[in-house]
C-alpha cells in the first residue's frame, strides 16, 4: 500500500524507528476500511513489521486517543487526530482561503464544494463545504480518489506538460471505478486537451453514476502549475443545462478568485 512518500528517505531524515513505525500504522489505518482486517495481525504482516512492535505502539497510540480499539480487536484511528485535522485547517492558508472565497460565491450555496491537491497519482480532498442536496459520494477531508477520474485531478493535470502526467499516472490502464471511468493514458490526454480548452475539468458519472463534477485549477504565486483545484458535485438528472452553465461559471470564478488570494497573476 502506497503511503505517498519515500520510507528510505524518510528513515535517513528521522533516524528514529518508532516514528517512522508509527506513521506507517496511521496511514496504513487511514487508507484501510473499518471492517475486520484492521486487527493487530493484519496490520504487523501488511506493513511487514513486528508484532511485538506494532502491539506496542498500538497501545500506546490508544492511551493518546490517536488509535481506538474495538471489543473485537479492530483498530480505526482515534479522535485526537481530529483535533489535529481541525489546527491544520485553521493554520493553512489555502484552506481558510477557499473558506472564505467559497462565501463569496451564493451561486454555490446548495451545492457540495470541494478543495483538492494532487499526491501521487490520486487526489487529496483538503477540504469540502458541505451543500444542501444530497450527493452520490460522501466527500470527507483526507479522502482520496484516483485523480484520473475526477473533476479536481483532471484540472490539475491539464496545467502539466502531457510527458510530466505521463511520469505521474504511468501507462495504465487506470483504475476503473464506473462504467463510463476513462482507463487509458490516451484517453485522458485527450481529454485534459479539452481541459486546457474550456477552463474547467468535467467529471460525467467517472466516478460515481449518476453523479457530474466540474472542477477548475487554483494556482498560487511563482507556480506554473496548479497548486490545488476546487470542484463542485451535482447530481445529473436534476440538473438543467442552464443550471449547470451557471455552475460551471461559478466554480471557474471560485477557481479565479482563489489562485488572486494566493497571489498568482495571469501573464
Amino acid at each position: 500500500m502506497s503511503t505517498g512518500y519515500n520510507l528510505d528517505e524518510v528513515k535517513t531524515a528521522i533516524q528514529n524507528p518508532a516514528v517512522e513505525r508509527t506513521v506507517r500504522i496511521l496511514d496504513w489505518l487511514a487508507k484501510t476500511k473499518s471492517d475486520n482486517s484492521t486487527s493487530l495481525a493484519h496490520i504487523a504482516r501488511d506493513l511487514d513489521l513486528p508484532k511485538s512492535s506494532v502491539h506496542g505502539l498500538l497501545n500506546t497510540m490508544v492511551t493518546l486517543d490517536l488509535v481506538r480499539r474495538s471489543n473485537e480487536g479492530q483498530f480505526g484511528l482515534g479522535p485526537r487526530l481530529l483535533q489535529w485535522a481541525n489546527a491544520y485547517s485553521n493554520q493553512n492558508d489555502l484552506v481558510q482561503h477557499f473558506s472564505q472565497s467559497a462565501e463569496r460565491h451564493p451561486i454555490l450555496a446548495q451545492e457540495t464544494i470541494m478543495l483538492a491537491a494532487m499526491e501521487g497519482s490520486e487526489v487529496i480532498y483538503l477540504a469540502c463545504r458541505a451543500g444542501s442536496r444530497a450527493l452520490a459520494v460522501n466527500f470527507k477531508v483526507g479522502g482520496r480518489f484516483p485523480a484520473h477520474c475526477t473533476s479536481s485531478g483532471k484540472a490539475i493535470l491539464a496545467s502539466l506538460p502531457d510527458e510530466e502526467i505521463k511520469k505521474i499516472m504511468g501507462p495504465g490502464p487506470y483504475q476503473r471505478l464506473t462504467e463510463k471511468t476513462q482507463t487509458s493514458t490516451k484517453a485522458l490526454v485527450s481529454d485534459l486537451q479539452n481541459v486546457r480548452k474550456n477552463g474547467y475539468a468535467v467529471d460525467d458519472q467517472e466516478t460515481a453514476l449518476g453523479m457530474h463534477c466540474f472542477g477548475a485549477a487554483v494556482k498560487s504565486a511563482g507556480q506554473t502549475h496548479a497548486t490545488a483545484a476546487v470542484a463542485v458535485s451535482l447530481i445529473k438528472a436534476s440538473t438543467t443545462a442552464a443550471r449547470q452553465k451557471m455552475i460551471i461559471k461559478a466554480i471557474t470564478s471560485l477557481a479565479a478568485d482563489l489562485s488572486k488570494s494566493l497571489g498568482w497573476r495571469a501573464v
